[in-house]
């Protein structure tokens, strides 16, 4: 077997640097480099980029709320595992609830997905959070349902996820919606968890001032 690279920190740097080489970023705000970076290194496609999309106060709205505290709301444990806890600035929680006990029974009350039940069990934690959704379209969809009824408002939705029924849709939802929540979402079928906490992650580097 041919010889191979084996320094962690010289993989990381190598990794990132060729992200930054095969990736044109010269389209994005600059405010969306960096997690456009991050992204890409998640799911290995440069070309992701052409399908980024976020509304112009989506960084400074997300980043703030990260540093206040705010909780990130997550609509399954596989974005939260991808989330680096260290580098959180503030220590701040990160919620899932779509193991809660309560879930599948009110999932069939609402004749609905339970990913999509989990989130009515957001509504105490809503307020100025930070929601991440990397899995299930019809948790993105409940979420927007919710904020249109009066839920409290978030301070910026993370909308990556991915598939063939309901993923493009449900974020062309979230672009569309009437509240002007500030978002960032992966348009078409690409998305999942990785990306989806890649976000996260870029986020809250730059927030805390560390090195990436």
């Amino acid at each position: 077997m041919d010889a191979y690279l084996k320094d962690p920190k010289a993989i990381y740097e190598a990794s990132f640097a060729i992200v930054r080489e095969q990736t044109m970023l010269d389209g994005l705000p600059d405010s969306l480099g960096d997690v456009a970076v991050r992204v890409v290194h998640a799911c290995g496609m440069p070309d992701i980029v052409t399908d980024l999309d976020a509304s112009d106060d989506f960084t400074a709205s997300a980043s703030a709320a990260l540093l206040s505290g705010a909780p990130l709301l997550c609509d399954c444990a596989m974005v939260a595992s991808g989330i680096t806890r260290r580098f959180l600035p503030a220590d701040n929680e990160v919620i899932v609830t779509l193991n809660n006990s309560d879930v599948p029974g009110l999932a069939a009350r609402m004749q609905t997905t339970r990913s999509a039940a989990a989130v009515d069990l957001w509504r105490d934690h809503m307020d100025g959070a930070v929601l991440v959704f990397g899995n299930a379209p019809t948790a993105l969809f409940r979420c927007l349902e919710l904020i249109t009824e009066g839920a409290p408002r978030p301070a910026a939705i993370i909308g990556c996820p991915v598939g063939f029924v309901g993923a493009a849709e449900s974020k062309q939802a979230l672009a569309g919606h009437g509240s002007a929540v500030p978002y960032f979402a992966i348009r078409g079928t690409r998305g999942g968890s990785a990306m989806a906490s890649a976000v996260v992650n870029a986020l809250a580097i730059s927030s805390a001032g560390l090195a990436a």
